[in-house]
C-alpha cells in the first residue's frame, strides 16, 4: 500500500466486501425498465431506473442483468400473468442481488418477478390518467358531440395491411341496402411503442379536412392484449378526447375497454361491428323516413276525411244562404243597373253641353293663337334678311381686302420694285447657312433670271452684349 492511500482494486475490493455484508440476501425493489436487450447466449441486460413523481426525471439508476437460465423461465411467466410483453417502459417488482465486481463495477442480478405488482401498477396508472382526463374536463367531451344521422364521409385510421381494414371496407361497400359510403384511409402503425404517435399524425392529418368529414373511425384487427397497451395511453386519449369531430372505435378486443374507448364518442368491439353500425345508422334514418311518412299519409287520410265531412254540413248549411245572398244581390244589381242607367243619360247631355262650348273656346282661342304666329314670323323673316343682307356686304369688302393683299404680297410686284429672289435647287434661300462653297444658285429678276457658282460666302459676325459692370 504507498503510504498516500490505496489502489483502486483495494477501494473496490472493499466495496465488494461491505456490499456482500450487507446484503446477504436477495432484495426486491421497485424499477422501471429503461433499456432492455438480449444477446445470442440468452442473457437479458436491462438499465433500470427510478422517476420523481412529479417531475419525472431520473433519480436513480443501475444495470442489471438476467442470466439467460433465470431469463428463459422468467419471461414466459412473466407474459402469461400480465398479458403483455417484458420490454422496455413497464414497472416491474424484481428480486435481486447486489453485485460488486471490481472490474465491472455495481450491478443487481435479477432472480425473481412478481407480475402482480405490474399488473397492480398498470391498473394505477389506467386510473390515474381516467382522473387526469377527467380532472382536466376533457374526458367526455368528444361524447358530447353530435353524431351524425347518416354519416356518410368517413376517416379511418388504420394500418393499410390490417385484416380487420378491409372487414370493415368490404362490410360497408355490400351492405344490403346498397347505402353509399366516402372514406379514406390515414394509415397508422396500431401496436408498439410508435403507436401513440403515429396515430395522434393521422388525427392531426384528418383535423386539416375537418369540414369534409362526418366522423373518424380508430379500427384494427385482433391482438394479444399487450398488443392494445398503446391504447391506454394519456396523450392519444387526450387528442381523441378532444377530437373536433365525432371519433367511433373498433380496436378489435373482447376484454374491459381501453381509455381509448372511454374517450371515444362510440365504441364497438371490432372493425365489423364498427360498418354494421354505420349501416344502423342508415337503416334507423330509413326506418324513420318510413314510418314518417307512414304517419304523414295516416294523418293526411284523417284530415281529408274529417274534412269531407265538415264540407258535407257547410255545403248543406250554406246552399240555403247562397240562394237568399243571390237574390238580395240581384234585385240590388237590378236597382243599380236602373240608376246607373239614369245617371248616364244625364251625364251624356251634359257632357254633350260641354263639349260643345269647349270646342267653341278651342275654335276661338286656336285662331287667335294662330293669328299671332303669323306676324311673329314675318318679323323673323325681316330680321333675318336684313342680317343676311349686312353679312353679305361685310364679306364682299373682307374678300376685297384680301385679294389686295394677296396681290400685294405676289413676288412678281416685289420683284418689279427692283427686288431679286435666290433660289437653291428650286427653294428660296432665307438664311446664308443654307449655302456652301461651289452651290450653284438661282437668281430671278423681274424680266428674267440667271445662275452662278458661290465662290466666297462672307457671314456677319454676331454681335455680343456685353454687360457693364458699375460700382457704386
Amino acid at each position: 500500500m504507498s503510504q498516500k492511500g490505496i489502489s483502486l482494486f483495494q477501494l473496490n475490493q472493499q466495496i465488494k466486501n461491505i456490499l456482500s455484508e450487507t446484503f446477504t440476501s436477495g432484495v426486491w425493489i421497485v424499477a422501471e425498465i429503461s433499456e432492455l436487450r438480449y444477446n445470442q447466449n440468452g442473457h437479458c441486460y436491462l438499465e433500470l431506473v427510478e422517476k420523481d413523481e412529479n417531475s419525472d426525471q431520473i433519480i436513480a439508476k443501475a444495470k442489471a442483468t438476467i442470466w439467460s437460465y433465470t431469463f428463459r423461465m422468467l419471461k414466459p411467466y412473466f407474459e402469461t400473468t400480465t398479458s403483455q410483453p417484458f420490454s422496455s417502459g413497464i414497472k416491474v417488482l424484481v428480486n435481486v442481488n447486489v453485485e460488486f465486481q471490481e472490474i465491472y463495477g455495481f450491478s443487481l442480478n435479477i432472480k425473481d418477478i412478481d407480475p402482480t405488482y405490474t399488473l397492480g401498477d398498470m391498473a394505477k396508472r389506467r386510473r390515474e390518467i381516467i382522473a387526469r382526463l377527467d380532472e382536466e374536463g376533457v374526458l367526455d367531451m368528444n361524447k358530447e358531440l353530435i353524431f351524425p344521422e347518416i354519416p356518410k364521409c368517413i376517416a379511418i385510421i388504420s394500418s393499410p395491411t390490417a385484416a380487420g381494414c378491409e372487414d370493415f371496407v368490404n362490410q360497408l361497400e355490400n351492405n344490403t341496402f346498397g347505402y353509399k359510403f366516402h372514406y379514406k384511409l390515414f394509415p397508422a402503425i396500431m401496436q408498439g411503442n410508435n403507436a401513440e404517435e403515429s396515430i395522434i399524425a393521422a388525427l392531426d392529418k384528418i383535423n386539416e379536412y375537418e369540414a369534409i368529414f362526418d366522423i373518424a373511425v380508430i379500427i384494427r384487427g385482433g391482438g394479444s392484449q399487450a398488443d392494445l397497451n398503446c391504447f391506454d395511453s394519456y396523450w392519444l386519449a387526450f387528442n381523441i378526447a378532444q377530437f373536433p369531430i365525432p371519433v367511433l372505435s373498433g380496436i378489435g378486443h373482447e376484454r374491459d375497454e381501453t381509455i381509448v374507448d372511454l374517450v371515444a364518442h362510440t365504441k364497438v368491439k371490432t372493425p365489423t361491428a364498427a360498418a354494421e353500425f354505420l349501416i344502423d345508422c342508415f337503416d334507423e334514418c330509413r326506418e324513420y323516413q318510413n314510418s314518417l311518412r307512414e304517419q304523414f299519409l295516416e294523418e293526411v287520410n284523417e284530415v281529408l276525411l274529417s274534412s269531407s265531412e265538415k264540407l258535407v254540413h257547410l255545403t248543406n248549411k250554406f246552399s240555403p244562404m247562397v240562394s237568399q245572398i243571390l237574390e238580395r244581390k240581384s234585385n240590388w244589381l237590378n236597382l243599380a243597373k236602373q240608376r246607373l242607367k239614369n245617371a248616364g243619360t244625364h251625364l251624356t247631355g251634359n257632357q254633350f253641353h260641354l263639349q260643345q262650348k269647349l270646342n267653341a273656346q278651342f275654335q276661338h282661342s286656336t285662331q287667335r293663337r294662330i293669328e299671332n304666329q303669323k306676324t311673329l314670323i314675318k318679323q323673323l323673316q325681316l330680321a333675318i334678311q336684313t342680317k343676311i343682307k349686312r353679312q353679305v356686304e361685310q364679306e364682299k369688302h373682307n374678300i376685297s381686302l384680301f385679294e389686295q393683299s394677296v396681290k400685294y404680297l405676289n413676288p412678281n410686284n416685289i420683284l418689279e420694285k427692283g427686288y431679286t429672289l435666290s433660289l437653291k435647287e428650286g427653294r428660296i434661300i432665307k438664311n446664308i447657312d443654307q449655302l456652301s462653297s461651289q452651290d450653284i444658285i438661282e437668281t430671278r429678276f423681274a424680266n428674267g433670271s440667271v445662275e452662278s457658282q458661290v465662290q466666297k460666302i462672307n457671314k456677319k459676325e454676331k454681335t455680343q452684349k456685353t454687360k457693364l459692370n458699375t460700382n457704386g
